[in-house]
């Protein structure tokens, strides 16, 4: 009586099939976390010493959820494979010449799902295979991070893509191979009658990929630097293969083309020792000179008293301005953090203005002084604005 029940049949297919094919699906949906972590572990200790720096469960992290997905495939495939109808069922059929003789081509909806199997097991092997070498740049990166050197934080970042972009392209020709039956060989001949073509088409692109290669060579910047170009101030985040991110004072991020960095002027801030701060101090005409030279020595005793700033400030008696008599002002405060370097020249600034009020004297602004004279009486007025 059992044996007849399992082996009833439902829309062509016996009961035993469809139980089956609900056992295997729910295995694989109550396992796939356990099982991935598990493949994931086994995984890691493939990489044996290299990646002892790093705690496994970083590498677990990223690999379980791919893992997950050939799981899911696997199960799914497996089941749908216990049914019979309809996927044996025919969806497209045509007579096709072979050699001299005519044959019936015909697909059936197994072939189709297939072919979707084996595309969608093909792309999450790649995709596992992606986050290895993002595990992989993880580990190099930590090490780099460890040596004073910047240019190895750089190069790691590069490589990293670099081998992302192969095995995506890898994984693009498989596909064509395994999956359409194409011939890759025939492709890749077909790209090279093209590429000139192409390489036209991609000019810019080109052009800023062979401006990386130059960046990783030169090395007139690395990730980290502080840089000027183009009027944009900000410190190097990432150098990629079009294009380099840079996140300005204002905690913007700018993009430029790889090629603009070759190919304009660039100042690498990080490669000087000073940032250098010049101005003008305007004072009133009726000013003393003494009390000029008492507050320029003033300035330049308190600028060399203060750490961190070079002790050679040049505080000059300048020019004769249109409404004021100017005083230069130059001084080099030591490379250090952007904040407390704005934070010095803040402190500075209002110990200048202490100096010259101190010494009785004042701040010039525009003014004008015009002359009327009095035609009649012969006076003249004089009247300041």
């Amino acid at each position: 009586m059992t044996a007849a029940f399992f082996d009833r049949v439902i829309l062509g297919n016996s009961v035993k099939a469809y139980l089956l094919f609900a056992g295997i699906i729910i295995a694989g949906i109550i396992f796939k976390r356990i099982l991935s972590r598990l493949l994931s572990k086994l995984l890691y200790t493939l990489f044996g010493r290299f990646g002892q720096e790093v705690k496994a469960e970083v590498f677990v992290a990223l690999l379980v959820r791919p893992v997950e997905i050939v799981i899911l495939l696997v199960t799914l495939y497996l089941a749908i494979n216990q049914l019979s109808y309809p996927l044996n069922e025919v969806i497209f059929s045509r007579m096709v010449t072979v050699g001299n003789k005519k044959e019936l081509y015909s697909v059936t909806l197994i072939d189709v799902f297939d072919k979707i199997f084996l595309f969608c097991i093909i792309t999450s092997l790649f995709w596992i295979l992606l986050r290895m070498i993002d595990f992989v740049a993880h580990v190099f990166s930590y090490k780099a991070s460890l040596t004073e050197s910047k240019s190895d934080d750089q190069i790691v970042l590069f490589l990293r893509e670099l081998s992302k972009i192969v095995t995506v392209i890898l994984c693009f020709f498989v596909i064509l191979g395994s999956v359409f039956n194409l011939n890759v060989a025939t492709i890749i001949a077909g790209l090279g009658i093209g590429g000139i073509a192409i390489a036209l088409a991609a000019k810019e692109s080109l052009e800023n990929l062979l401006g990386s290669f130059t960046i990783f060579m030169d090395k007139p910047f690395v990730v980290g630097d502080l840089i000027r170009v183009e009027g944009y101030e900000g410190t190097v985040e990432k150098v990629g293969f079009r294009s380099t991110q840079i996140r300005t004072t204002d905690k913007t991020i700018v993009t430029f083309p790889n090629k603009k960095m070759i190919d304009g002027p660039l100042e690498n801030l990080t490669l000087r020792n000073y940032r250098r701060m010049k101005f003008t101090i305007g004072l009133t005409y009726d000013t003393a000179p003494e009390t000029i030279r008492k507050i320029a020595g003033d300035i330049s005793e308190y600028i060399i008293s203060r750490a961190q700033i070079s002790d050679d400030p040049i505080i000059t008696f300048d020019s004769f301005g249109e409404w004021s008599i100017n005083i230069q002002v130059l001084y080099f405060i030591e490379m250090m953090d952007y904040g407390e370097y704005m934070k010095i020249k803040e402190e500075i600034n209002y110990k200048i203005m202490e100096i010259v009020r101190s010494n009785d004297a004042s701040f010039a602004y525009p003014t004008r002084k015009i002359i009327h004279e009095n035609a009649d009486s012969g006076n003249a007025a004089a009247i300041t604005d």
